[in-house]
């Protein structure tokens, strides 16, 4: 930029000229991004991953919206635990539409002889199922043929695999043998069932009541799946919200569980948005990372255009003028890497589509949201503005003179106060638009503070080595000499370092730590003191039989039962459980239905913290026992009514009492315990716990089950460690997803480093330069370049590994209530990455100084 240029710029008509920042900002940025590509990159990386997020949940939920009816089985659903609907009940739907009845249980298929058993899914149709949709069996086998044959049964796959079963065999569930007369291939309406903890069998509901399973008590889920009159079920939204509450009041105390096809299945729907918000954020610390790239960048640029910013203040450019080319040009390329970022995010559910779509439980339909594309842009705009406002600032401060002798003589200056206030001001609206965001917002806004605090301990930790390593003592080695003056340099690395790889590592070491304390603490501790089974559904008249049967086997055997019973609820101290607006994290305790029991005295594993326990044959008033910390998230207190539907029926109870309850026990405990006179006289059967010495082998466990599924086939027996295990490998490949997006911030961390690493390059080359005039041969100054990058890892790391640590710790004991596991697998894991991100981009740095010729760089001098 000339003096010409610039009266060029101002000497043009009024009409004719855009403002004259943006007419400068435009002449400068004619030589391309040539040192923004570092810049560029971190923005793109972070708006990718928060687009690519956003654009993934859209898609599903678009592909939810309109596959909703297929994937409900129909219009509207109506479930409920125990009690099939009455004859009223059904003469009333079927008036409205045409209905389809399903019963979903958990049992034992056995084989013949009962020597192999596994845990299935049992699901009786009627011959109206599925309304919408269809099932598809393997070798195109009709379902309707299949599964109404006498004693027929469509068995998924894995099932037969266990039981080392085919088609054509015959089957032992409960009291029934069927015949195996298809394998499943698709289910339409599995997302919309409940959690499924087996595989599937079908049978018709004649052949469910002929296996015995379907008794007063039984833990089973009936389902009725409508399909409305075409104005119905074409109608808006409020059309569909005007029929629930028709079911509402003809139904008024039926105590249904209600969904419709606008979002058939709202446990995928809030697991969905979940996981969106958590990616979102991790997006977010990955464009924060990168944002102190951003900085290197705009400080780089800055120092680039010196003689630019002199001649600009000598013809008598005002600061703020200068200061607004300079934004505008850097915000340019801000959107640059928005865009890029977006249009990588948008590629994302496409390319998942192509390679997974069949894999995938829904088909993800494409679909462009505004909002979260403007979501995108926003975070990475102010992520931008919070990292550039500062350093342009400080430019805008700089005298002309200092200007041009700053490399050799730094001065520290601060930006004027109004950069300042613009810096915190963008800073909040970025904290603010997070949580804002967020449905979660108290886990965004304690993940913006820890954010914060993350990233004010790694910048002091940059500086405070970076001060000591200017103040310390030269060595007389001269590599170390070398590599400690280069630490405390002014254009150093180690601010840079520090806290790009710190933020990034610390996240990872808390995700592993946490990973392995609930690890272990899930497959150490736990089956040591827990049962060895837990049995379901055991007729209350059958519990001496049971226990003989297991004793038979096992003299020393602990039994513990307890009633069981599956209810809704309905009113929470006067307010319906629709008009709740519950946290996240209690949120589960309002949907579907809740398992329930009566005891006469405080279940082992629990302890009363306030009010009372009811005398031993209490026959006053409905009580009931509520955990201490849903209630407290629930805004529950002592004399609170809290109302349920038990067997379609609307049940009130005060509350006299809140327990604390160690859930890690696995004793059998419920969220809810009522008086006895409450539910005593409800139909239920009763659940069991086996807990075994620890000298039985495995064999006699595995008689033992075998023998309760002889003596009584309608119960159900789980086996507490392989549920555990099972839970283990879910639980491992979540953390493992987990460290993967985390892995986000670690790539951001290495963007910056890159670029930290080109902007030191000319000082580096130069250095070397007189290194080598002076004598210095190429394995010295690898040598010190070595022990500078091993001594930043190590510092890096160290520091990493105690955030990561304490941040584990806070999670786990003050969050899940789990003992802390110091790793030292997390432990090294980080180090060595540290190290090796440190390392490899420092050796492409060094061997770029080393090859530098030496007397092109002389002669610029």
């Amino acid at each position: 930029m000339t003096t010409l240029d610039l009266a060029d710029a101002s000497s043009l008509p009024q009409s004719r000229r855009l403002p004259l920042s943006i007419r400068l900002a435009i002449r400068e940025m004619r030589s391309g991004l040539r040192g923004f590509y570092v810049f560029v990159a971190c923005v793109a990386l972070g708006v990718a991953v928060i687009t690519g997020v956003g654009a993934l949940g859209d898609a599903l939920r678009s592909g939810f919206e309109s596959q909703g009816r297929a994937i409900l089985g129909g219009d509207v659903t109506l479930a409920r635990a125990h009690k099939r609907a009455d004859p009223a009940e059904l003469a009333w739907l079927r008036a409205r539409g045409p209905i389809s009845e399903t019963a979903t249980m958990r049992t034992m298929a056995r084989t013949v002889d009962g020597e192999e058993q596994g845990l299935a899914e049992l699901k009786g149709v009627d011959a109206a199922y599925p309304l919408v949709g269809e099932v598809k069996l393997k070798g195109g086998v009709p379902f309707d043929a299949a599964v109404r044959a006498q004693g027929g049964a469509v068995v998924d796959a894995i099932l037969l695999e266990r039981l080392r079963l085919k088609v054509g065999d015959r089957i032992s569930i409960g009291t029934a043998s069927l015949t195996v007369t298809g394998v499943i291939d698709l289910e339409p309406d599995t997302i919309s069932d409940r959690l499924t903890f087996g595989p599937r069998i079908f049978v018709s509901l004649a052949s469910l009541d002929q296996t015995g399973l379907v008794q007063p008590g039984s833990l089973i889920r009936w389902r009725y799946a409508m399909t409305l009159p075409p104005e119905t079920a074409n109608a808006t939204a409020a059309g569909l919200v005007s029929f629930r509450d028709q079911i509402k009041t003809g139904l008024p105390e039926s105590g249904f569980i209600i969904a419709d096809r606008r979002d058939p299945s709202p446990q995928v729907t809030r697991t969905l948005e979940r996981l969106r918000q958590f990616l979102t954020l991790i997006g977010l610390t990955a464009l924060l990372v990168g944002g102190v790239g951003v900085a290197n960048a705009v400080a780089t640029f800055i120092d680039r255009r010196r003689k630019v910013i002199a001649t600009f203040k000598s013809i008598g450019a005002t600061s703020g003028t200068i200061f607004a080319v300079f934004l505008a040009q850097v915000m340019a390329i801000a959107a640059i890497g928005v865009a890029v970022g977006i249009v990588l995010g948008y590629a994302v559910p496409f390319v998942l589509n192509m390679f997974y779509g069949t894999s995938l439980p829904i088909r993800a339909e494409l679909t462009v949201n505004p909002w979260s594309v403007l979501s995108a842009a926003a975070y990475g705009f102010l992520v931008a503005l919070v990292f550039t406002l500062w350093p342009l600032g400080r430019a805008e401060q700089v005298r002309a003179g200092v200007l041009f002798r700053e490399e050799v003589a730094p001065e520290s200056i601060w930006p004027k106060p109004r950069i300042i206030a613009a810096t915190i001001a963008a800073a909040l609206a970025l904290a603010a638009f997070a949580i804002l965001n967020a449905d979660a917002k108290r886990i965004a806004i304690y993940f913006c503070l820890g954010l914060t605090v993350v990233f004010a301990v790694f910048i002091g930790l940059g500086d405070l080595v970076t001060r000591l390593a200017q103040n310390t003592k030269r060595p007389r080695n001269p590599a170390l000499a070398l590599a400690i003056g280069n630490l405390g340099a002014p254009g150093g690395l180690t601010r840079s370092v520090v806290l790009s790889l710190g933020t990034g590592l610390s996240l990872l070491v808390a995700v592993a730590l946490t990973d392995a304390s609930i690890v272990k603490e899930l497959s150490g501790r736990l089956p040591v003191n827990s049962p060895n089974y837990f049995v379901l559904d055991i007729n209350k008249t059958e519990l001496a039989a049971f226990e003989k049967t297991v004793r038979d086997s096992a003299p020393e055997a602990r039994i513990d039962n307890a009633p069981m019973l599956r209810g809704r609820l309905v009113r929470l101290a006067g307010v319906a459980v629709e008009d709740i607006k519950a946290p996240p994290e209690a949120q589960w305790v309002l949907n579907g239905d809740r398992g329930l029991t009566y005891a006469d005295a405080v279940p082992e594993g629990s302890k009363v913290v306030a009010g009372d326990w009811w005398p031993r044959d209490y026959d006053g008033e409905p009580l009931v026992s509520f955990e201490v910390e849903l209630a407290k998230r629930l805004s529950l207190k002592l004399g609170d009514q809290v109302t349920v539907n038990v067997l379609g029926r609307n049940i009130t109870a005060r509350i006299s009492n809140l327990r604390e309850v160690k859930w890690e026990s696995l004793a059998i405990n419920f969220v809810m315990v009522f008086s006895p006179n409450v539910l005593r006289a409800a139909p239920h059967n009763l659940l069991a716990t086996i807990t075994l010495p620890e000298t039985v082998s495995l064999e006699t466990e595995a008689a033992i089950a075998r023998a309760i599924g002889k003596a009584h086939p309608a119960t159900t027996a789980i086996r507490v460690k392989d549920a555990i295990n099972s839970f283990n490998a879910v639980f491992a490949r979540i953390m493992t997803a987990v460290r993967v997006a985390g892995s986000v911030t670690l790539v951001a961390g290495a963007l910056v480093l890159a670029g930290a690493l080109a902007t030191a390059q000319r000082r580096r080359i130069k250095q070397a330069v007189i290194l080598k005039v002076l004598g210095a041969t190429r394995r010295r100054i690898l040598t010190s370049h070595a022990i500078e990058y091993a001594l930043l890892a190590a510092i890096t790391a160290v520091f990493a590994v105690a955030f990561g640590a304490l941040a584990a710790w806070v999670a786990l004991t003050s969050v899940m209530d789990v003992p802390f596991t110091l790793s030292p697998e997390a432990v090294l894991q980080a180090l060595g990455l540290a190290l090796g991100l440190v390392m490899v981009f420092g050796g492409i740095g060094t061997w770029t100084v080393l090859r530098a010729p030496s007397v092109p760089h002389l002669r610029s001098e």
